[in-house]
């Protein structure tokens, strides 16, 4: 006969056996939101430096807790803040743009900072990395996007940065510039790499939608692309959106209006 301590063991092995998915698998962290079965970053991706010996900050940044304050008060430097006036050298020999590190940089996903850009793929898929996580697919981006407003204007103030001159804005600061799955920036802002590869286009369409993609067809260049999604603050209306998708840039080349975002 059982005794009550083997019968209750049975019984919570049980409910892990038939317990559904969603109830097994951990939520996503403060810095993130369940898309699916993928966490999605909130905000568009900040790239820091971290000084030497600050090991609770790491923790921080890999279990997407980490703040603003926590950074700033840790230490750790801002890289690649978006830039204005071309690319440069912005995260140093120890992080090159073939993303073979010596000196590790970390992708945060904080709201009140200018995005990172004039970052590669190779970098962008690093930073990630280093901070546990990983660039999204062209998939995962595309169903994080979803009800991403589009009005064809921008009022400069709540809407998504999408039709200015003066550069990007500080992540999340567009309150409704958020799609239904409240993921910020999606339209807009910066132009945010994917983790997928495609052949490097140099023509262009449109959707029946309204936005441009640029993806093989005739005219190829026959060299590898690394997409970027979402049309960035000067594309304007209606090219720009969360359907723009462009894969006419080289996966080791960095844009002052590129950026990117991480997934887990």
């Amino acid at each position: 006969m059982p005794t009550p301590m083997i019968r209750m063991m049975r019984a919570i092995l049980c409910l892990l056996c038939f317990a559904p998915t969603t109830l097994l698998a951990a939520s996503c962290p403060p810095d993130s939101v369940k898309v699916g079965t993928t966490c999605i970053d909130l905000y568009e991706a900040s790239i820091w430096r971290v000084p030497a010996g600050r090991s609770a900050l790491l923790r921080k940044i890999r279990k997407g807790t980490v703040t603003l304050a926590d950074l700033t008060d840790g230490g750790a430097t801002q890289l690649g803040a978006a830039k204005l006036d071309g690319c440069g050298d912005e995260y140093g020999p120890g992080f090159p743009s073939s993303g073979n590190w010596t000196e590790p940089v970390y992708a945060v996903s904080v709201p009140g900072v200018l995005p990172s850009t004039c970052v590669t793929w190779f970098q962008a898929e690093q930073a990630c990395a280093l901070a546990e996580k990983r660039l999204p697919t062209n998939q995962e981006w595309q169903r994080a996007a979803a009800g991403t407003p589009d009005p064809g204007f921008d009022d400069g103030l709540t809407s998504c940065n999408l039709g200015n001159t003066f550069g990007p804005v500080p992540t999340g600061s567009r309150a409704a510039c958020v799609s239904s799955w409240g993921v910020f920036d999606m339209a807009g802002n910066v132009a945010e790499a994917v983790g997928d590869w495609d052949e490097q286009a140099t023509s262009c369409g449109s959707w029946m939608f309204g936005d441009t993609y640029c993806s093989g067809g005739p005219g190829d260049a026959g060299g590898i692309g690394s997409p970027a999604r979402g049309g960035y603050w000067d594309f304007g209306f209606p090219n720009g959106g969360i359907f723009h998708y462009n894969a006419s840039i080289s996966p080791a080349a960095g844009y002052s209006n590129h950026g990117f975002r991480c997934a887990r």
